[in-house]
């Protein structure tokens, strides 16, 4: 359609919903499928949180609020940073946004001019690169490795930067590899990027509490106190209070861009639901208990799908550091022919075999900027995963080498 805009046209559809509406199609059709698809907690919020949201509606608080976001969410947000990051901001250097993926889009809607390059080490979330392209950015990959953990080195780095740098993204615990940045490798990084000074810096830390095997977690910010000025500090509510559809998201960052983001959310979508916010305040000021049970019951979905994974000839998993997905490797199935003849070239290839035959919906890692692999959700019950791993199994051992011209 010529009136749809050129800008558009570069943009792909978030692959991860893709999936899931195919899973949901062929649901339709009377067929049994697991959708691993999406990355959302099972458990139902917290009922403390709820109950907040319901007094605040009762209260009257269902009114325009400040497009940073309401003083309380914002001084508990100053609070958790203090708290549980050893970081000082003030509140005016706080904003809250409709989840974590619209603070970033503000932040680039706010810096970017045409051409400017935005970093992204793979695996990356498939929202980054396609945010980065909407508003003009030219996302520029930073091809990791799997034997350094998925995790950008300061040489990769380094070979990425350039004058039009604007942005360097950082996502600890990782989406979808589960990678994790101790500090010594985030103060390696930090070194790298002192020597750049128009480079800001975006870390993710969205999946800060689904963190395994006693691992600590550090924000850059606290790692790097020497870039603080120039980075953003982005997280939210959805996966350690489980408020994936509350949408509430939050970021610290230096005031100026802080500014310039409010700026951007008032001219869009005003603010936050006002009771979406007294529910995110009540989230972090109220009790944590069920953090450790969320990441226990992550913890051991986690074991239960490496353990599942590596039995399967053909594919492996390296173990996941946080977060809750499986990145797995299936190199070992590419050039493997299906049933029906078909020869399974690519990662995507194989997420449609999977799909289609084996009745588990899986994203590829094409859509993550890295090949071959694919990824499954981990946040649903043993007995789901254990199905899915058994299916994922069967369809495997249905395939054949491929046949020689």
């Amino acid at each position: 359609m010529t009136y749809i805009s050129s800008r558009l046209a570069a943009v792909k559809p978030s692959a991860s919903m893709a999936v899931s509406q195919a899973a949901k199609a062929l649901s339709a059709k009377g067929i049994d499928v697991i959708d691993l698809g999406l990355g959302e907690p099972d458990f139902p919020t917290p009922a403390h949180i709820t109950e907040a949201a319901y007094q605040a509606a009762k209260a009257g608080d269902t009114l325009y609020t400040a497009a940073l976001g309401t003083l309380a969410l914002r001084r508990a947000i100053v609070a958790k940073f203090s708290r549980e990051n050893g970081l000082d901001y003030t509140s005016d250097e706080i904003i809250a946004s409709n989840g974590a993926k619209q603070i970033i889009f503000n932040a680039l809607m706010a810096t970017l001019e045409d051409d400017d390059e935005v970093i992204l080490p793979t695996p990356y979330f498939v929202s980054y690169p396609e945010m980065a392209k909407l508003l003009g950015g030219k996302p520029v990959i930073a091809h990791c490795r799997e034997e350094d953990g998925f995790r950008l080195t300061p040489d990769i780095l380094e070979q990425a930067i350039t004058p039009k740098t604007k942005w360097l993204f950082l996502n600890s615990p990782g989406n979808p590899s589960g990678a994790v940045y101790d500090e010594a490798s985030l103060k390696a990084l930090g070194a790298v990027l002192e020597r750049y000074p128009h480079v800001l810096v975006l870390s993710d830390e969205i999946y800060e509490h689904i963190i395994f095997d006693g691992l600590k977690f550090i924000s850059f910010a606290k790692a790097c106190p020497q870039l603080k000025d120039r980075s953003l500090i982005v997280n939210g509510m959805s996966k350690a209070y489980a408020m994936t559809g509350w949408r509430v998201g939050y970021a610290a960052g230096p005031l100026p861009l802080i500014k310039a983001m409010a700026t951007v959310q008032s001219q869009s979508i005003t603010s936050v639901c006002s009771i979406a916010q007294a529910a995110g305040a009540a989230a972090l000021e109220g009790s944590q208990d069920h953090i450790r049970t969320f990441r226990d019951a992550f913890q051991n979905r986690r074991d239960l799908v490496v353990k599942g994974v590596n039995t399967i000839e053909g594919l492996s998993l390296r173990v996941p550091e946080g977060a809750f997905y499986a990145f797995i490797n299936c190199a070992g199935l590419i050039g493997k022919q299906c049933p029906d003849g078909s020869v399974l070239n690519d990662d995507t290839a194989v997420a449609n075999y999977l799909l289609n035959e084996g009745h588990v919906a899986a994203v590829p890692g094409a859509a993550y900027g890295m090949s071959p692999y694919f990824r499954i959700s981990t946040a649903t019950s043993d007995e789901v995963l254990g199905e899915a791993i058994r299916r994922i199994a069967g369809a495997v051992a249905r395939l054949k080498p491929a046949s020689k011209a």
